[in-house]
This record gives C-alpha cells, sequence and structure tokens, in this order.
C-alpha cells in the first residue's frame, strides 16, 4: 500500500533569478536545499525550480522578458524588497557553509532580542536571506 503524497506547504515563496539552474545549484550548495521538481526553457536552462528546505518549499522562476513581464533579479532593484526567514539546525555552521560556497554574508550569526539566533546573507544574484534557530 502506498503512502498518500504530503500536504503541499501553505506557504512557497516565489523567486525570480536570471539564472535559475545556476540559482537552484547555489542554493542546494550555499544553503542546503534539495531540489525537487523543475521545468525546462527552450533555450536549455530552467524556466522553474522547486527546492526543499526540511517541509518547506521555495520556487525559483525566470526574471526578464516573458511572461508577465513585471519582474526582475533582486540585485537589479534599488533597494532590498524582501527577504526569506529560515529556520536551520545550527547557524553558526550553517554560515560557514555558506560563506565557503560564495554568499555575501552581511551579518554574522548573532542572537537577537527575539529570542532567535540568526545571520544573513545574500545569494549569487542579490537575494536576501536570513537563517535562524530558536535561543534555549
Amino acid at each position: 500500500m502506498s503512502q498518500p503524497a504530503p500536504a503541499p506547504p501553505s506557504l512557497a515563496p516565489y523567486l525570480f533569478y536570471e539564472d535559475v539552474a545556476g540559482a537552484a545549484r547555489f542554493l542546494q550548495d550555499a544553503f542546503g536545499f534539495t531540489l525537487g521538481f523543475t521545468s525546462p526553457d527552450p533555450d536549455g536552462g530552467l524556466a522553474h525550480a522547486q527546492l526543499a528546505h526540511g517541509t518547506a518549499r521555495i520556487m525559483l522562476g525566470h526574471a526578464g522578458g516573458g511572461g508577465l513581464n513585471l519582474v526582475k533579479k533582486a540585485s537589479a532593484l534599488p533597494a532590498l524588497h524582501a527577504a526569506v526567514y529560515v529556520f536551520v539546525e545550527d547557524v553558526d555552521a550553517h554560515c560557514k557553509r555558506a560563506r565557503a560556497a560564495g554568499a555575501n554574508v552581511v551579518l554574522p550569526p548573532a542572537d537577537q532580542p527575539w529570542g532567535d539566533r540568526m545571520y544573513c546573507a545574500t545569494d549569487l544574484e542579490g537575494q536576501f536571506w536570513m537563517f535562524a534557530n530558536r535561543l534555549g
């Protein structure tokens, strides 16, 4: 007897990248995501990718022309517009891995007054990420 498919997450941020395949590789190498479903684009790259981190999901799509023609990669915008907050087991080890893979750590791991230990980084296309675990 087969197991029922897990329920989809109730929230899945959709992020836009010029190089969806490169972003998917980076997110796996630097931040520990696992690759799920992908959809190729006509040029041999990826038009869409879904990645998982525990029970959480994110989706990646192509920035620029086509589709709604409303999207840009994060670094093309004049200011920070959003962040993705991800809970991890070991913030310090996660930060070390991310830095070694080329992430730009903009705030090193530190205990925060709201009860999380957190660090902040940007990926190769400027998307802002926050990684944390609960203290105590």
